[in-house]
């Protein structure tokens, strides 16, 4: 053997040494991070370990990601002259969006592609972005239902999941939905020439709708028009309110913790603050009989947008009789006139 030439026996017999000299370094290591963790673990009281995730799954439920077997990537099924894409807002998040064109241009979609989609959002019918509630995804049999409403009204519409919903990738924050929203809409503002774009929120989508709404305002670039479906002041009035903590406010200490939980994970959704910055058209619709959100609370959202815009006219509550709940005042023969009459109002 040359002497030039390695030994791999001696090689190897040097690599081992090195690794046995580095295992007390290595345990150290390891010795401090099991420490801080168990630091961290017991620094913190059982409740502060369970509730913050806990709220984040009742507030959000993106878990629950049905209808289950929808291949949200050919909407086609499920809706028609409706094409599927993808938006990146920032790295590592990318959102599911359905683009449904107005009924009347059903004939010119068939067969068209993305790119014509995209052409089509300046075509002077106006643009809905829609922002949905907790739970599902953009196929629920609802959210369905309201896009095929006001798709037949002459509108297109983009329905959005949010970040950690549907096939979006990402996990869910308030910061993350508002962020997601803006994104959207700036996304379609860039391409809708003068067409006006209107922010639809319903339920939760109503907090990302207002969010979204103020930090384009402050911007210098309020949003064309709000409609807010059966919205809540805050999401802390929303919680206590809601039909599945209501068993449990009497418990001893039980609202307190439910705050703190709010506060750790920065949840707060508050469109009782959000609309007294607001000047955009904003219409509020609001079911008699809704239990999830109950009606004084869109009531009384309704007075605080009323005393603080400067413009009383572009402030408007409309409440619609018992039989539509929290989710289906999609089914009202009134809505589409309602908010068409709404809308043309202030875009005249």
């Amino acid at each position: 053997m040359d002497a030039d030439e390695e030994d791999p026996v001696a090689a190897w017999w040097d690599m081992v040494v090195r690794n046995v000299r580095c295992v007390p370094q290595r345990c150290d290591t390891l010795k401090r991070k099991v420490a801080a963790q168990y630091n961290s673990f017991t620094s913190k009281s059982l409740k502060e370990h369970i509730f913050p995730p806990l709220m984040d799954m009742l507030i959000y439920f993106n878990f629950f990601n049905a209808p289950f077997l929808v291949d949200l990537k050919r909407p086609e099924l499920k809706l028609p002259h409706t094409v599927n894409f993808y938006i990146e807002v920032e790295p590592k998040v990318i959102l599911g969006i359905w683009h449904t064109v107005p009924s009347c241009r059903a004939e010119d979609a068939k067969g068209k592609d993305r790119c014509w989609y995209e052409a089509a959002l300046h075509d002077g019918n106006p643009i809905i972005i829609y922002l949905h509630g907790s739970a599902e995804h953009r196929a629920a049999r609802q959210r369905l239902d309201l896009v095929k409403v006001l798709s037949d009204g002459g509108f297109h519409v983009l329905s959005v999941d949010y970040r950690g919903f549907g096939d979006s990738t990402g996990k869910p924050t308030e910061d993350g939905l508002t962020a997601d929203a803006i994104c959207v809409y700036e996304w379609t503002k860039a391409r809708s020439g003068t067409t006006p774009v209107c922010l639809w929120g319903h339920s939760l989508g109503t907090g990302v709708a207002t969010n979204a709404a103020r930090v384009l305002e402050e911007k210098g670039c309020p949003v064309d028009a709000l409609v807010l479906e059966a919205p809540f002041t805050n999401m802390w009035n929303a919680s206590i309110n809601y039909p599945l903590l209501k068993i449990y406010r009497k418990l001893p200490g039980f609202l307190q913790t439910l705050m703190d939980a709010l506060r750790k994970d920065k949840i707060v959704f508050p469109n009782d603050e959000n609309v007294k910055f607001l000047s955009s058209p904003l219409l509020i619709l609001h079911g008699e009989d809704d239990k999830t959100v109950p009606l004084e609370i869109g009531k009384q959202l309704y007075e605080i947008a009323h005393n603080a815009y400067r413009n009383k006219e572009r402030v408007k509550m409309v409440i619609f009789p018992p039989g539509f709940q929290h989710n289906l005042l999609c089914r009202s023969p009134a809505l589409l006139k309602t908010v068409r009459d709404f809308l043309s109002q202030q875009w005249a």
